[in-house]
């Protein structure tokens, strides 16, 4: 027990604690256990609470290297892609690339069913940014199938799950080099509960709460905050991923939605009066505008390269109705757009649509012959496509970036702090559709068998027992905090989403992001000083995670100022508005004009970290290359047997 001031609080001792319950957090617990260690356990908020057992869209994909077919593929030639998409470093694309397989299979012996031929090979097809037919998927649900079915081994290996906990702090210890020792959670009841351990998996999530404008689950706030925090340092926080989704129920309008080609319309405030089609203006031709509309079911993310005369225009458009002259934009399934013709469709278009037979009269009709799963998708949440039209906006939807991990997973500054999955930021500027589902599972084969090689052992300090109560005692005054405070954890979070949503989405503005930055460091400070409100105990874990975001939002904005301020311009999800820059279109306004790509910046990593003061630090470092090591099998079968492997990397 440790405590004061009539406050004690249980500490538990556990080997390794993951926190979080997505798939990567579950498939790296799964395979710790295997590995050995069998000390370990799972924090989380709920099994049915992250985002991937929440969330997919039309054909939720899969990214692997190829296994059908004769196209020729390997991990060198799938790190190349991973790498060609910039700013991500060579030694992690080919981690990514050479553990796609293995991870790949686990799943389907799990019983994932992932689709194949009569002969065993798994078909593929070409997702975004893939130059090979890399991807596969069991259908809208894949992030979610593969949960339920690594729930299922999590629980039949033994494994604790303590649900219902949400941690407040990292517990660290400044030795050289400083490490994880524990950490601070606050269960259901609003209790705070205390725990040693001498490794982290950090499976956190994706920053969900960051935005207002979002596809992420509500259930999903994400926690990256409590690594930056800590001192963690991050990679390309600058880098996220946005696209069209819709909003009464939060999902991706990708594929077949976008394929069948919808009539988008847009309303009045209220959402009833004065409707019209408002995309036809910026067309030569209906065809034209109809074949941007297909073209985004394929790259439904929001491209930079595709805004001037490509399907991202689209986006532009629509946030230009909604954010600009605030109206509300749908896609109406249930009649075509005024002058649609199949026939004035460009050719990639027509031909799509003739050999899938989804030529009917209505979107409707052709989404119901194409992908029937897709509007029962919405009907299994009481949308009806084929009465109602459905509401969208441009939202956040993926971080590229996130904390820095080595090849093996751990963090670069933070010794037994292995964070995976979407707060890993080991992607570049794009990324393949379906590589983020990839790499948290080769990040959790990685992570457990260094932790099973490298750190099974105890080694905690004898000053990690000190330092969980300092960080204990300070949760506990800060908590004392909000019995006073006159500040609302609502409107505290609702300040943090639409900053970011103005100011770190799509669309982005170098002066803009000045006084962003400081409005968040005013709220920051607000925060810290006085924390927010709370009515009942159990609520409590609210106002700490608003802490947190509040702190995510500060280094974000750093970040994303500082890459617009060094000269990246538009590029991956994200474009610069710039008076000197080139127009986006002659029947837009001035404001419209947009910094074009210093490509150079590809080449580099941008590195954040908060320091002790509150200071944010970025710097651009060079990317690692592709590693080419000469693999010969008896060298390599020595360095293996010896443990030698799990000493390279360890410092990137």
């Amino acid at each position: 027990m440790v405590g004061e001031r009539n406050v004690s609080t249980p500490v538990r001792y556990i080997h390794t604690i993951v926190l979080g319950s997505g798939a990567a957090g579950l498939n790296a617990a799964a395979r710790l256990y295997i590995n050995g260690i069998k000390d370990v356990a799972i924090l989380t908020e709920g099994l049915r609470m992250g985002t991937s057992i929440n969330t997919g869209s039309d054909k939720q994909t899969y990214y692997k290297l190829s296994l059908c077919g004769n196209d020729a593929d390997s991990p060198r030639a799938l790190a190349e892609t991973f790498f060609s998409n910039g700013s991500m470093h060579g030694d992690l694309a080919l981690v990514e690339a050479a553990g796609s397989i293995p991870a790949f299979m686990n799943l389907v012996n799990l019983g994932v069913k992932f689709p194949r031929d009569e002969y065993g090979q798994f078909v593929g097809y070409k997702t975004d940014h893939d130059p090979l037919q890399r991807a596969s998927s069991i259908g809208p649900y894949t992030s979610r199938e593969m949960c339920r079915r690594l729930i299922a081994q999590v629980k039949d290996l033994g494994i604790e799950i303590l649900q219902g906990r949400s941690a407040v702090e990292l517990v660290t210890v400044q030795s050289k080099p400083p490490r994880v020792c524990g950490l601070i959670a606050i269960n259901a009841d609003g209790d705070f509960e205390a725990y040693m351990c001498e490794n982290l998996v950090f499976a956190v999530g994706g920053p969900g709460g960051l935005y207002k404008a979002s596809v992420y689950p509500i259930a999903q706030t994400g926690a990256i905050g409590l690594g930056l925090m800590t001192g963690a340092k991050a990679n390309n926080l600058s880098e996220s991923q946005f696209g069209i989704a819709s909003t009464k129920f939060r999902w991706n309008v990708s594929g077949s939605y976008m394929q069948v080609i919808p009539r988008i319309i847009s309303r009045g405030e209220n959402g009833i009066s004065d409707e019209k089609e408002f995309l036809r203006d910026y067309f030569k031709s209906p065809g034209a505008l109809n074949g941007l509309i297909f073209l985004k079911g394929y790259q439904w993310p929001f491209d930079a390269k595709k805004v001037i005369g490509g399907s991202s225009f689209i986006d532009i458009l629509i946030h230009n109705e909604t954010i600009i002259n605030g109206r509300r934009v749908y896609l109406d399934y249930r009649t075509n757009s005024d002058q649609y013709s199949l026939n004035d469709l460009p050719s990639e278009a027509q031909l799509y649509l003739q050999k899938s037979g989804a030529v009917q009269d209505s979107p409707y009709e052709r989404l119901l012959h194409m992908n029937p799963s897709a509007v029962e998708h919405y009907r299994s949440h009481k949308i009806d496509l084929s009465r109602e039209p459905l509401e969208v906006s441009v939202c956040a939807q993926h971080n590229n970036g996130g904390l820095a991990g080595n090849i093996w997973y751990e963090s670069v500054n933070l010794k037994h702090l292995f964070p995976i999955g979407e707060v890993n930021g080991s992607h570049g500027v794009t990324r393949p559709g379906g590589a983020a589902l990839n790499a948290g599972q080769v990040a959790g084969f990685r992570a457990a068998e260094y932790i099973s090689n490298q750190y099974s052992n105890w080694t905690l300090p004898d000053e990690a027992k000190a330092a969980l109560v300092e960080k204990l005692q300070g949760t506990l005054e800060w908590n004392e905090l909000l019995q006073n405070s006159e500040n609302s954890w609502q409107v505290e979070l609702r300040e943090i989403q639409e900053r970011m949503t103005k100011y770190a989405g799509h669309i982005r503005s170098s002066f803009e992001l000045e006084r962003a930055v400081s409005q968040a460091r005013e709220q920051v400070n607000r925060i810290n000083q006085n924390a927010c409100n709370v009515k009942k105990p159990a609520h409590r874990k609210f106002v700490f995670s608003v802490r947190q975001l509040a702190i995510a939002q500060l280094v974000y904005l750093d970040a994303i100022k500082y890459s617009i301020q060094s000269g990246v311009g538009s590029r991956g999800s994200a474009i610069v508005v710039d008076p000197k820059g080139e127009l986006i279109h002659d029947n837009l306004s001035n404001s419209w004009r947009i910094a074009l790509e210093d490509i150079s910046f590809r080449r580099k990593v941008l590195e954040t970290v908060l320091d002790e003061t509150g200071k944010v630090e970025n710097q651009w470092v060079p990317v690692r290359p592709i590693p080419e090591p000469v693999s010969w099998f008896e060298t390599t079968w020595s360095e293996f047997r010896n443990g030698e492997i799990y000493k390279k990397g360890e410092a990137n």
